[in-house]
């Protein structure tokens, strides 16, 4: 029985997830598929230049294994850049600890901690700048924070059996 993996700590969870290559035409693309923490290795470390062991042990894995899904990252980024195919971001094992919010009262938009989660669902919690409580998660399609069941990520880290 393999054993399971591990789930890979992401502090970025991106904005945009779907790139095209110009010129193109739509029925001759193809597309190639980018982990979210496939782009939190490449962000860690050719967009912040940390060493390697500091960008594992943010990732919360070993070198080896950080090592293993920056190769798979860039290889398909090349892949992509190379052959003309569009890069789609989304999937893998990851947990993130923030939610991207937006007040509907005032517009302000922020990153909230699932640690406050509990808070708005028992109606305790509310807009730092105008003290609206009509706050969604600003992925979430409209709903109350997303508590991780949004496209975006995954939600609060879960123990696993």
């Amino acid at each position: 029985m393999p054993r399971p993996v591990k789930w890979r700590k992401v502090s970025f969870i991106p904005g945009v997830r779907y790139f095209l290559p110009a010129g193109v035409s739509q029925y001759e693309l193809e597309e190639v598929v980018l982990k979210v923490e496939e782009l939190e290795a490449i962000r860690l470390k050719d967009v912040e230049g940390l060493e390697q062991e500091a960008c594992a042990d943010r990732m919360e894995v070993s070198r080896p294994t950080f090592q293993r899904i920056l190769n798979t990252a860039r290889a398909k980024v090349a892949e992509a850049l190379v052959n003309g195919k569009a890069i789609r971001i989304e999937g893998g094992n990851f947990t993130s600890n923030i939610c991207p919010v937006i007040c509907l009262g005032c517009k302000n938009e922020w990153e909230e901690s699932f640690e406050n989660y509990q808070k708005v669902l028992e109606g305790d919690y509310s807009c730092p700048k105008c003290g609206s409580k009509d706050i969604v998660c600003r992925f979430g399609r409209g709903r109350r924070f997303c508590g991780g069941r949004c496209w975006r990520h995954h939600g609060p880290p879960r123990e696993r059996p």
